[in-house]
């Protein structure tokens, strides 16, 4: 037990010092589309989903995760956290990490688990509403890129287990019926500045609604949209291929991407000047406030980094602000400080933090 202990410190350890590979700013289109993720919703064979999975059932897919982790090559470089094993607290810095969802960590069912590999593109939940949901996350629009990587990862898992699926109707078959099918989410994390303020969005968000796409926010579904970033997923994974869905939610952010830009060169031209100001304020609050709330900070970080975008200011970079957003957040945070904070010692403890990575 001890060395588990020491095991999960460890583990958690190098996550707060990490920085994800996806938030480092120079995908392609990463001006606009922060990240790319792809989830993939896969059962077991002949096992209920784990909302109605017995102890048995659950402690089963935790063994069998270990033996196909030890027996296979292509997993090696990966880490297992067991959930069981956290506090609330640590649960909800994986959520932050966007490692696992926010389902998964207040879930109270047995054997749930975590699959991450250092760079923080890969993750594996375990027993969350399907046994296996696997994503993979990447900088910029990179749909097809993730759909080759997780294709491998699930093709792998595939050879040791024997999925739940229909040959001749639905296909993967998943806890939710809205997955069924291809099992597969596909979606993206847009900064949408622009849009939102000239009200646009709500029209073109309005007309993907009608072909199956879905707006969730910062943390996916149920969460809200913070700082003008908002994720458009696919809703319909049964009676398309992966490839159709990949293809079809590239051309959409490829059109959300060319309106913004356009929006962006008439903010240019119309209100420059109403822009630097609105940016260096921003700079000048962050680089200097003694405390500041969760709320603000998003706002503010979106307008420093609509700055960078439009080169109005190039300090901080686009990677180092999507890695302050992360690290402003409340788990985060009082990981970092290496105790619990109240409300307010946070407020204090984000501004400093903020202060320090800016003067860098």
């Amino acid at each position: 037990m001890q060395n588990n202990i020491d095991n999960k410190k460890v583990l958690l350890q190098n996550l707060v010092e990490s920085s994800a590979e996806w938030t480092n700013g120079i995908g392609p289109l990463s001006e606009i589309v922060i990240s790319s993720r792809i989830r993939l919703a896969r059962n077991i064979e002949s096992i209920p989903f784990p909302a109605r999975a017995s102890e048995v059932d659950l402690k089963y897919i935790y063994n069998l995760t270990k033996q196909v982790m030890e027996k296979s090559p292509f997993f090696k470089d990966l880490r297992l956290v067991w959930l069981d094993e956290l506090s609330p607290l640590e649960r909800q810095f994986l959520v932050e990490k966007h490692l696992i969802s926010i389902y998964h960590a207040r879930e109270k069912h047995p054997y749930r688990g975590c699959i991450f590999n250092q760079k923080e593109t890969i993750s594996i939940m375990i027993n969350e509403e399907d046994h296996f949901r696997i994503q993979y996350l990447l900088s910029g629009l990179q749909l097809t890129k993730i759909w080759e990587s997780i294709n491998q990862i699930d093709d792998e898992i595939g050879k040791k287990v024997t999925y739940a699926f229909s040959e001749k109707k639905e296909g993967y078959l998943t806890s939710c019926p809205t997955n069924v099918g291809t099992g597969m989410r596909a979606s993206v994390m847009l900064h949408l500045p622009g849009l939102i303020k000239f009200n646009r969005l709500n029209d073109i968000l309005e007309a993907i609604s009608k072909i199956g796409y879905v707006v969730r926010g910062f943390y996916g579904e149920g969460t809200e949209v913070m700082g003008n970033l908002l994720q458009i997923s696919n809703q319909i994974t049964l009676g398309l291929s992966e490839e159709e869905i990949i293809d079809n939610l590239e051309k959409i952010t490829q059109q959300i991407v060319a309106q913004e830009q356009k929006v962006r060169r008439e903010l240019l031209s119309k209100f420059k000047n109403q822009l630097e100001d609105q940016v260096w304020r921003a700079y000048g609050t962050l680089s200097n406030a003694r405390i500041i709330s969760s709320a603000e900070t998003m706002e503010l970080l979106s307008k420093l980094r609509f700055g960078v975008e439009l080169g109005i200011i190039s300090h901080p970079d686009l990677g180092a602000i999507n890695q302050i957003m992360l690290l402003a957040q409340p788990a985060y945070l009082q990981l970092l400080a290496g105790k619990d904070l109240s409300p307010f010692g946070r407020d204090i403890q984000r501004a400093r933090l903020i202060r320090d990575k800016i003067s860098n």
